[in-house]
């Protein structure tokens, strides 16, 4: 009788790691395919904190911070409130130029003759444009300068400008004095906005007449 076959366990086991192989490798090049899990990077920044301790709560916005955009996640507090009481400020200024010309009448002016602010910005000489943005530019440039002094345009430090002595030395009134500026700015913004609204579209605003 024919004796059994003699295996040979050497090169079973060389075929058996041969084929283990290239399974793995085969797997390795399909996940190499494969998505592979990315983490989660947080691009928005939290200021909620700082707001809290900021002027500008209060009874307006329901005795809490009011930011519905959540604009708050991507730009810095302190930056949001320095732009903030920048346009206040200018508002204000908009809305007593607003105003003005109805009420007092022009200066004399051989350029300028409309009491209607949107036509007198068009009526104007370019020099003055000139002008006013070179103003605007030594304005901003001595500003930098004072706060690299010390000095402050918010309110947290000794301001810049005080020549009517109407900056407290109690820290209460302080913030009081504070929260009062940023309320009559956010009025002047939604003001002038309104104005400006009404001019160009009459009736969409509750505007007096004339104005």
């Amino acid at each position: 009788a024919p004796s059994p076959p003699v295996t040979n366990s050497a090169a079973v086991h060389t075929k058996t790691t041969m084929k283990t192989a290239i399974i793995a490798t085969l797997v390795g090049s399909a996940a190499a395919f494969a998505p592979s899990p990315v983490a989660r990077v947080e691009s928005s920044l939290s200021y909620a904190k700082e707001l809290d301790s900021m002027a500008g709560v209060s009874n307006e916005v329901g005795g809490k911070v009011w930011d519905p955009c959540g604009l708050s996640d991507y730009v810095p507090a302190d930056w949001a409130r320095r732009a903030e009481l920048s346009n206040g400020r200018s508002a204000m200024l908009a809305t007593v130029g607003w105003f003005f010309p109805k009420i007092f009448g022009t200066f004399d002016s051989t350029d300028v003759t409309t009491t209607d602010p949107i036509d007198a910005i068009l009526q104007a000489d370019p020099q003055w444009w000139v002008q006013f943005i070179v103003i605007c530019g030594v304005f901003e440039s001595w500003k930098y300068n004072q706060e690299m002094s010390g000095k402050s345009f918010l309110g947290g430090a000794a301001p810049a400008v005080d020549y009517l002595k109407l900056w407290p030395e109690d820290a209460a009134k302080q913030e009081e004095l504070k929260l009062k500026e940023l309320k009559n700015a956010r009025l002047a913004m939604i003001g002038i906005a309104g104005l400006v609204s009404n001019h160009l579209l009459p009736g969409s605003c509750p505007v007096p007449p004339g104005f």
